[in-house]
């Protein structure tokens, strides 16, 4: 199942959540209804001959209060999550990992969390650990990726080797890149207000209790004992709901996780260990009902019916088929001994980034850009890991730092050349942020002019963690500086535009996450004016003359079904960058099968001429990132031929 497929499937899903749901309120209602006519009777049977109370319009009142109270309670559950995943793993008690952790688990981690960003595509999530929790278990939160936050456990980093860690982390990742995670937060918010009756029930059921009122204590009592039961069948409800949502997707991001790491020792071993050891996947926290849905493992203990995962020993049979589970106690006993600690196995540097060559040319068909669209492969995960491990220690310290990863972001723009130009941009930096960061922005040029050209906007990935801990006050002016730098000469170039862009979308979603990243609903057929525009830019950059851009623009256009072929129209080379910009903003409303056709298109046109180049290579991220289909890195400078 591909990424287009797969939003397809979240929708379902979003469907299928809200049929639910308006059965559970409607159930719920219904029980109030009935609590409070039984309680009209007992009112007038006590009543002595008092006048009769109509039982319609209680019986309307009581629906009304009900339906108000649970949206309420929604709307302020919804609302309290709409900081994305980072307000999530803080609900739980998570700390963040400190840029600067001299503890080796917790680096490790983020090494792993970073590298398997980059091969996927996305924006480099916020790390948290629970350190509280002993279990073996993670979660990804968030409304889109631009706001996602990792979570592990302190068991997951105590017991778990490198690479049962690394599978347990493209397990999250999957959920990320599948939009599981905008349905989990959703489905927080929503089974809120269903179950909120029962915490007014014993509200009220303690008011009965200890009133004095002769009247009042025991139709207090009832009633509180009544929405009490009622709340009950809102747990029932929500963890009916959150069963028939959670359990398949786990296998998928199970299977997901293989196909990234290209291995399935690795999480077919985290699950071992956690069917092994004592305390198992199991959280302690008091949220803990709330998220169970969104973990790696069961971390309640659910009955069948009510299970959110699948039976761990049969996640573990398709991962490993040969293994035997009679072998378990024998593992476990190691693994339970209070100073177990997995072999400390962290990753050598693959290979010299900068010296990757291919072996071979690759073939390259113009349905393969839509088909890579968020299935990273091993072959990704050993491209972006030997990237990361590539990059200076300077210039990752730098993006690791909250106050210098802006820093970062400025010197990657300063002109390499032109010293006066350089000057206007420092001057920019100076006059917005001080003569402290300018200092700091030029003593990063040096580590910066050895950089691979294709490290560039993976260094600028790693840095986005740090840039959303600043205010919001600061970001946005990080932003106008950006462009202020970008704009310094009066033009646009392709990098300039990919990085500004880049930033800009992933900075907005994190400011209004709640807001970002939704499916859209717009056909090819309303997008024409946007579409032309769009394979226009991307051909007019990636060939040597007009004749060969329009070529491939007309090579991408064919792969649409469009009423009317649109001609070749570049803009100007003073609005390409704006032209653009609308373009995309349109495009970002198609439905997923318009965006997989379209991303079709454009690896025809980006294979027109046999190779992409790395101008081309980063306009096509820059779009695919507008567009929310993260795309996996590549070897840049590679043959490419159409098949088709």
């Amino acid at each position: 199942m591909d990424f287009f497929q797969q939003q397809a499937r979240v929708r379902r899903h979003s469907r299928w959540l809200l049929l639910l749901l308006l059965l559970a309120v409607i159930g719920t209602v219904a029980a109030v209804d009935l609590l409070a006519l039984a309680l009209l009777l007992y009112y007038q049977h006590d009543s002595h001959g008092g006048p009769p109370v109509p039982v319609q319009p209680v019986l309307t009142a009581s629906t009304l209060v009900v339906v108000t109270v649970i949206a309420l309670s929604m709307l302020y559950r919804v609302a309290r999550l709409s900081g994305g995943g980072a307000k999530v793993a803080a609900e739980l008690g998570a700390a963040l990992v400190p840029p600067d952790t001299a503890d080796a688990r917790q680096r490790r981690l983020r090494n792993v969390v970073e590298e398997i960003a980059i091969a996927s595509g996305v924006p480099v999530p916020q790390i948290f650990v629970l350190e509280q929790e002993t279990g073996i278990n993670a979660f990804a939160a968030g409304f889109s990726p631009a706001d996602a936050a990792v979570c592990v456990t302190a068991g997951a980093l105590d017991k778990l080797s490198r690479d049962e860690l690394q599978g347990v982390i493209a397990h999250e990742f999957s959920h990320i890149l599948n939009g599981d995670m905008r349905l989990n937060i959703r489905l927080i918010g929503l089974l809120f207000g269903v179950m909120v009756l029962g915490i007014i029930g014993g509200k009220t059921l303690q008011l009965g209790g200890n009133s004095d009122s002769r009247g009042v204590g025991p139709a207090l009592f009832v009633a509180g004992l009544g929405l009490l039961a009622i709340g009950y069948i809102g747990v029932f409800f929500g963890r009916l709901i959150k069963a028939s949502v959670s359990r398949q997707r786990e296998y998928l991001a199970d299977a997901s996780a293989v196909q990234f790491t290209r291995q399935s020792a690795g999480i077919a071993g985290a699950l071992k260990k956690v069917a092994g050891l004592n305390a198992g996947s199991r959280l302690h926290s008091t949220h803990g009902e709330e998220v169970a849905h969104m973990l790696f493992g069961d971390g309640i203990g659910y009955s069948a019916l009510f299970a959110t995962h699948p039976p761990v020993f049969e996640r573990i049979r398709l991962l490993d088929p040969d293994f035997n589970p009679l072998r378990l106690p024998e593992l476990a006993q190691a693994w339970n001994e209070p100073g177990y600690a997995p072999p400390d196995e962290e990753r050598a540097v693959l290979s010299d980034f900068a010296a990757r060559t291919p072996a071979a040319a690759v073939e390259v068909v113009p349905a393969a850009l839509a088909t890579s669209v968020a299935r990273p492969g091993g072959d990704h995960y050993d491209c972006a890991a030997a990237l990361h491990q590539a990059l200076p220690p300077e210039l990752l310290a730098a993006a690791h730092d909250q106050e210098r990863a802006g820093d970062l972001i400025f010197a990657l723009l300063l002109d390499p050349g032109q010293e006066e130009l350089r000057n206007t941009q420092l001057q920019a930096i100076e006059h917005d942020f001080g003569a402290a960061h300018r200092a700091a922005a030029e003593a990063l040029r040096p580590a910066l002019a050895a950089l691979h050209p294709a490290q560039r906007l993976p260094l600028a990935a790693i840095a986005m963690p740090s840039l959303r801990r600043r205010s919001r006050p600061e970001l946005i002016q990080l932003v106008r500086t950006v462009y202020a730098l970008i704009y310094a000469d009066g033009r646009v170039g392709v990098f300039e535009y990919c990085l500004g862009h880049v930033l800009r979308l992933h900075i907005g979603e994190a400011l209004r996450p709640a807001a970002a990243g939704k499916p859209g609903r717009r056909k090819l057929a309303d997008c024409t004016g946007d579409i032309a525009r769009l394979l226009s830019v991307v051909a007019e950059f990636g060939q040597d003359d007009e004749p060969s851009a329009k070529r491939a623009f007309l090579l991408g256009i064919q792969r649409l079904p469009l009423r009317q072929v649109p001609s070749y129209t570049p803009p100007p080379a003073d609005a390409w960058a704006a032209a653009l910009d609308q373009a995309l903003r349109n495009l970002d409303a198609l439905e997923p099968p318009a965006k997989a056709m379209l991303l079709e298109a454009l690896g025809a046109t980006v294979a027109a001429d046999g190779k992409v180049t790395l101008e081309e290579a980063e306009l096509l991220r820059a779009v695919c990132a507008t567009l929310h289909c993260p795309l996996p890195p590549s070897l840049q400078d590679q043959p490419l031929r159409d098949a088709a």
